[in-house]
């Protein structure tokens, strides 16, 4: 029987001393392989105001999607010529939006959710309304901002 705990050898420090260098040498060269694979933030492109076309461009019954900033934003022009601008992007699970001529509704083909031309949410599991922006028809030009 043994009444001294054992004594550490040279064997486990050099064991330790070599996984800590193999450890350190694993880190120096993965960490820059995986910072330069994963993309850097982009910040939020500011915009005011955006020119969605030429009003005789758009036909009556129809939704065009237009680049908001970094956001897409669908314009519909209605059977009634009216002209509305909301998010793109679905409330669910951030699809992307359409008209449905047949359905006269905005339609997101993800989960079938709809949202009616006022942009509430009417079927499907869309949890909450898209949000609106403004139209703004200058001369010919049809522009589109955000609701303050």
């Amino acid at each position: 029987m043994n009444e001294y705990p054992e004594q550490p050898k040279k064997r486990d420090l050099l064991k330790l001393v070599l996984t800590g260098g193999l450890v350190a040498w694993a880190g120096s060269v993965f960490y820059p392989i995986f910072a330069y694979l994963k993309p850097p933030k982009q910040p939020e492109v500011e915009v005011s105001n955006v020119k969605a076309g030429k009003l005789a461009d758009i036909p009556k019954e129809s939704g065009t999607i237009v680049k908001f900033g970094s956001k897409p934003v669908i314009l519909v022009r209605s059977a009634k010529d009216e002209l509305r601008a909301f998010d793109a992007t679905c409330t669910h699970l951030d699809c992307t939006v359409q008209y449905s001529k047949e359905k006269g509704m905005l339609w997101c083909a993800c989960h079938n959710g709809t949202y009616d031309l006022t942009g509430r949410n009417v079927g499907g599991p869309p949890p909450r309304p898209l949000e609106e922006y403004r139209v703004i028809i200058q001369g010919e030009e049809v522009l589109i901002s955000k609701k303050s």
